[in-house]
């Protein structure tokens, strides 16, 4: 079987090696960018199962690499990786466009699991999948989404969020469910990080329109409509 291949930015060789040493013992393939330059240069070149990005890189802010990944349309998954591990920390690379935020030091068993957690779960996706609700469109392959054949400007998360609660239409998806499928957390991280994306793809979904097609379920967590 392929080995799944990695793409690493970070600055620090030291912490590389331990990453890469780490990642490779468990049959992982790792290609190594130590700036922001090579880094959005290799993610624009694509193949990787994923990308670990380092924040706090020597010649860039590693979430203004994130919103460049981003930017050019590359849709792999992105792990974080930091010493700055504040819950407000975690939740502004979160918003950013990450899938996962890991803080340093972490222990090399948890790095392992979650890199399969999220490979597994982006692998798990149907690509060719086009999901329909109500006046709700959307494209799995190309990430792209509608309601009433108007573009939503959405941001990767957003859409993440979107399609799972396309997935479960007309059903709550609850809290939880959210930490799990769309930033791979298995408890709460205590920040308001998904009610500021609820909130934000409650605006993209209802701009233009009359009726509210996301509602909240008190206490529970949410449910599309089919206004």
């Amino acid at each position: 079987m392929t080995a799944h291949r990695l793409l690493l930015i970070e600055d620090d060789p030291d912490a590389a090696a331990i990453i890469i040493g780490t990642l490779t013992a468990e049959g992982f393939a790792v290609d190594w960018e130590q700036g922001a330059e090579g880094g959005l240069a290799a993610a624009a070149r694509g193949g990787h199962a994923m990308i670990l990005l380092d924040r706090m890189l020597g010649d860039s802010d590693g979430l203004e690499v994130l919103r460049a990944i981003r930017r050019i349309g590359a849709v792999v998954p992105v792990m974080v990786l930091s010493a700055l591990s504040r819950s407000d920390n975690r939740t502004e690379g979160l918003e950013t466009g990450a899938d996962d935020y890991l803080g340093k030091p972490f222990d090399r068993g948890e790095l392992v699991a979650r890199v399969r957690a999220l490979i597994r779960r982006t692998a798990a996706q149907p690509h060719g999948a086009v999901l329909l609700f109500g006046e709700l469109e959307l494209h799995v392959k190309s990430r792209v989404a509608y309601r009433a054949g108007k573009l939503l400007d959405l941001t990767p998360k957003e859409y993440d969020i979107l399609q799972l609660l396309m997935t479960h239409a007309g059903d709550t998806v609850t809290r939880e469910m959210l930490l799990r499928e769309v930033w791979n957390l298995n408890f709460d991280p205590q920040t308001s990080v998904i009610d500021v994306n609820m909130s934000r793809l409650r605006g993209q979904l209802n701009q233009g329109f009359e009726g509210n097609v996301l509602e909240t379920v008190r206490g529970v967590g949410f449910r599309l409509m089919g206004g």
